[in-house]
Order: structure tokens, then sequence, then C-alpha cells
């Protein structure tokens, strides 16, 4: 656990101080996930507490809980009388293949569209499974990327280390910083109850990782605008990834709202973006762009192949690095499955998650002492090394969630009502509290 912790601590250029880790156990599997959630959300925590140190001079303790952070890095609501749709496509899933095994990952609809231009149109998982079998995994997961989709050939570690992509992703920082000259010496009024509000955090991300990172940064008080496309939907987690923000829509490709966005960009504090590495450039923002829109910007992006090597341009998501870095395989024989066997939760997106949210801390501080900006880029392949090089986990299981796990003050949410966990970390004065209930996409204004 302390050698997590500590690299996490050395990525981030965190003081490389013990963090008391309360209760017991972990979620099963090959890897230390539960290791992995507590060092994660511990070191965002840290963070917070080294800004408050910069500008108070007093260092809050921290502290998080074993079990809380499991359950996090799965689900954070507990609806009342009504559920979370399906997190999954119905086709999307691993199949097996001629020689092997490969994931299609079939959420969006454009993506299923892809997997189904290369394969057929697949009315279940039967259809699909009969028309995988006919292929080679690397033959299909070329020709499904070639079409814009999504698709992982499952690897071994070993065949992961000597694939090109997975050398140039294993020879990268786990967090890689950027200085910039741009400076931008505005403070902002924050609390040691709240120490980033008045802060504006441009949020740009999907799925998991990057709402994880803001979700963390709206509790401790930021103003958060998520900024999604006009058809994009994520029905299987948006009830718990947009607490705490407002969400809007822009399409970025027409002229009045990429004049939006500009505008809502020149007063960002910190934009949080996880487009494949070179789709911001060609819709004209690329890195110089945004420094010249809103000099002294924290820039925290990520992907899922890394930032170098012939992949970093691919889209990707964690189930699908799960299965090229190795992981999923070495599960599959942990447990002596006859298929392939993932994380029991998303972990490669929380922790990358709660590794932005304290990159962009990280930043601030450092903001507050010179008045400059900067960037920092992680990804979902290098978190995954980070794990797997970790090894085993405990094998003791967590005691089950009980109601005492969830605040008792029900959240109004447009689906329903519905608990929180508690918080995983607690940061000394400074509750994580999040003002606003999860909304539904697009439900507000783009404006701050």
């Amino acid at each position: 656990m302390t050698d997590l912790l500590t690299s996490i601590q050395a990525a981030l250029g965190l003081p490389h101080t013990p963090i008391p880790f309360t209760a017991s156990g972990a979620l099963p599997s090959a890897f230390a996930v539960s290791d992995l959630a507590c060092a994660s959300i511990g070191a965002a925590g840290q963070a917070v507490s080294e800004l408050l140190r910069q500008q108070t001079g007093h260092l809050p303790a921290v502290e998080v809980d074993r079990r809380l952070a499991s359950f996090w890095f799965a689900t954070s609501l507990r609806p009342i009388g009504w559920e979370i749709p399906p997190l999954w496509d119905p086709i999307a899933g691993d199949y097996a293949t001629e020689d092997g095994w490969i994931r299609l990952h079939t959420n969006a609809p454009h993506h299923r569209a892809a997997a189904e231009s290369v394969l057929g149109t697949c009315a279940d998982r039967a259809a699909m499974a009969t028309k995988v079998a006919q292929w080679r995994s690397a033959d299909l997961e070329q020709a499904v990327v070639e079409a814009n989709g999504c698709a992982a050939e499952m690897r071994s570690w070993a065949q992961w280390q000597q694939h090109q992509q997975g050398m140039a992703v294993n020879a990268e920082p786990l967090v890689h910083f950027i200085d910039s000259q741009d400076e931008k010496a505005n403070a902002w009024q924050g609390s040691v109850e709240q120490p980033l509000a008045g802060l504006k955090v441009l949020d740009l991300t999907r799925v998991l990782a990057g709402p994880t990172a803001s979700r963390f940064l709206a509790g401790l008080g930021a103003n958060v605008l998520r900024i999604d496309p006009p058809s994009w939907n994520e029905p299987g987690v948006i009830p718990d990834m947009t607490l705490g923000k407002r969400c809007a829509r822009l399409d970025l490709q027409q002229p009045d709202d990429r004049a939006v966005f500009e505008n809502l960009l020149k007063d960002a504090d910190i934009l949080i973006h996880g487009y494949r590495a070179d789709a911001l450039e060609h819709l004209g923002f690329g890195a110089e762009r945004r420094r010249h829109l809103a000099p002294g910007l924290i820039d925290v992006s990520l992907n899922a192949y890394g930032w170098s090597g012939p992949w970093q341009n691919r889209r990707g998501f964690d189930s699908l690095v799960q299965m090229s870095s190795g992981i999923a395989e070495a599960g599959q024989r942990w447990k002596q499955a006859d298929k392939p066997t993932p994380l029991p939760v998303q972990a490669l997106d929380h922790a990358t998650g709660y590794l932005m949210a304290a990159s962009a801390i990280t930043l601030l501080t450092e903001r507050l002492r010179s008045g400059r900006g900067g960037s920092a880029r992680l990804s979902l392949a290098r978190t995954a090394k980070l794990l797997i090089e970790h090894g085993p986990g405990t094998s003791e299981a967590l005691r089950a969630e009980a109601k005492q796990d969830q605040d008792s003050r029900v959240e109004q949410t447009p689906w329903g009502p519905a608990h929180r966990l508690l918080a995983p970390v607690k940061i000394s004065g400074t509750p994580l509290q999040w003002a606003l209930p999860a909304t539904e996409l697009g439900s507000h204004r783009a404006q701050w």
C-alpha cells in the first residue's frame, strides 16, 4: 500500500507523508484495487491539504476510509425507489475470436455502428459472437479501429511490454507536468471550508475519469461547468457523475457555439479534457490557442493509451485498456476462469480521475506561489502500469455496505430521490460537500 501512495506522491511532487487508511478489507481482484482507491483519493486529499497550507500556513490532517474508497470506485449514488439505467450497451463486451479474445465497446451509438460496419448488424450477443468467432483478434481490432470504433484484443502484461504502444506509455511519467510562462496572478476567495470557491472549472470530459476529477473539485466549492456535444448521452453514469456541476451543450463545429466556448475558456481557471490527443487541435483549440485565450490556465488532460507511440490518438476506455495491458488476462488466470476477468470496478478511470484532480490542485498551489499556470497529462494506460507493477492485494473481504455508510440527506435528482455515500476522504476543516444535485446533460445554459 505504501508503495502505491509513495509512487503517486512522487509523481505529483507531494511530500511523502503517511496518510492513515481506516477500516480493512479489499475488493476481490488479482490486483490491489482497494489500495489504488485509497492511494489516489488520499493523494487528492493531500493536494488539498498542501493548497491550504500555502493559503493559511496550517496543514490539515487527511484520512481515507478504505471501505468507502472502494465503494466510491463503483458508484456513489443509492437511488430511492428507482434504478440507474444499465451501464453497458447490450452487445458491448468480451467475445471469443478464432485465436483468443476481444472486447467491443459499443456504448455510444456511433461506436456500435462502427463495429457493425465491420461485422454486420447484430440483434443480440449471440449473433455478434457467431460473427466475431470467425476473426483473428488482431485483425478484428484493427478493422474496428479503422472504422472509427473501439475494440481491444486481450494481451498479457508480457505481450504489452513488448508491444510498441506498451513500451511507449510505460516510458512516460504517471503525471507529466508542463510548465507555463503565462502569468495570471488573480487570486480567488476560497476558504478553509471551501478552498476552491470562486474558481471556474470548464469540464470537457465524459464517462468516468475526467468527470470523477471535476466532481471532486466541485465538492471543494469550485464552479464546474460541463460541456457536451448536442447528441451525447451516457445514461448509466450521469446520475453518479454530474454531482455538483452545471451541464450544458455546445457544438464546437458551429461558429456561434465556438464563440460561446471561447468566452467560457477566457474566464476559466481550470480546463479538464479527455479528447483524443489530437482532437482539440483539429477543432482549432490546440495548446497554444488555449494558452493565448486564457493565460495562466491550469490545463489537465487525459487520454486512454498515453501521449506517445502509435496509439496516442486511439479511442479507448478503461475496459479496453484492461484488455490491452494484461489486466483482464491476469484476472482470468487468477480466477482460473474460461474468459477474460476484468477488475471488479473501473479502477483505472476512477484512480486517474483523482490523480487529475490532485494534479489540478497541485498546479493551483504553484499558481498561488508564482502566478503562473501549467498543464498536466495523464493516461489510463499509465495508471494501469502503476496498478500492475504493485502486485496483488489483500484477500480479506470488505465488510458489506450498511445504511450508516450513506449520507442521511436526500439528494433530489431529476430521476428521483437518492442518498450519496459518505465522502471517502476526510480533510480536517474541509468537508467534501456538493451544492448541486446530479442533473441531466444539457440542463443548463453554457455560461458562468
